[in-house]
């Protein structure tokens, strides 16, 4: 019989050649040269200096995850970043967790970009993030392997630390009940590929559809990646606007986004 691998250990590190490795690593993910990582080791060094938490997931001797967090104000916590190989990401999101539920916190929030399904997919289903606010050209700019020809539109999100995340059969049950209910609901706008971008439920939900692989048709085909950033960005500023905010992402790439307010400005969660 052969025994299942042991689960890669994620662990809070402070030394210089750890943190290197780290910034290496983040270099990899966005496809940097090593001599400019987005960020560098000595940036990691201040930030846990100051009180912050780099943390890393290794696998025989190789990293496969890592992940940077910094106290805020009033029971907040914010993570920089975080990056891992898939079906680690959890892990390393839990050990960020952990770290701040042991300073006080109850909230985390990041930034993310919403064409990124299974990110998104990711911080609403599985960790039971919302978001609920849109930032437009967030970094201005970026010239990394990734996001090089795009703007950086980015979604905030908040991730309460004090509920358990949703478990498996719940997600999937509310996906069943998501995709009848949208197909159900009228198209309120057309996406850039012809296929319907928005379905809207009258005043309670708002679906929209992302990409299949924006990294993939940003480096084909950058023109159209950006038609889909920008028809992407008026349903989500418009619905956040009447107070919706996104709670789930459908395995397909449809978001759903719930009404939690009664008109502009809305309350709604706020990385």
């Amino acid at each position: 019989m052969t025994l299942a691998p042991a689960p890669a250990p994620v662990r809070s590190v402070r030394d210089v050649a750890s943190l290197a490795a780290v910034a290496a690593y983040f270099s990899d993910v966005w496809q940097t040269p090593r001599t400019a990582p987005p960020f560098p080791a000595e940036v990691l060094k201040s930030l846990v200096h100051a009180g912050g938490a780099v943390h890393a997931a290794e696998t025989d001797g190789r990293l496969v995850g890592a992940a940077v967090a910094v106290s805020g104000p009033d029971g907040q916590t914010y993570s920089l970043v975080a990056a891992a190989e898939r079906g680690l990401g959890h892990r390393v999101k839990e050990a960020q967790r952990a770290w701040a539920l042991e300073r006080g916190a109850r909230v985390m929030r990041w930034t993310f970009d919403p064409l990124v399904g299974r990110n998104a997919r990711f911080n609403l289903v599985k960790l039971g993030a919302v978001a609920a606010e849109y930032l437009v050209d967030f970094y201005g700019p970026m010239s990394d392997g990734v996001n090089s020809g795009d703007e950086s539109d980015r979604l905030t999100v908040t991730w309460d630390l004090t509920v358990p995340a949703p478990a498996y059969d719940e997600r999937d049950t509310a996906d069943g009940r998501e995709d009848a209910d949208r197909a159900s609901a009228p198209v309120v706008a057309t996406a850039p590929d012809g296929g319907p971008l928005a379905h809207r439920d009258g005043d309670r939900r708002l679906w929209c559809r992302v990409p299949d692989d924006i990294v993939r048709l940003r480096a084909a085909d950058p023109v159209l990646a950006l038609r889909w950033r920008y028809a992407v960005r008026e349903v989500f500023t418009g619905a956040f606007e009447q107070g919706f905010a996104a709670t789930g992402m459908s395995r397909d790439g449809w978001y759903t986004l719930t009404r939690t307010g009664t008109g502009a400005g809305g309350e709604g969660a706020t990385a």
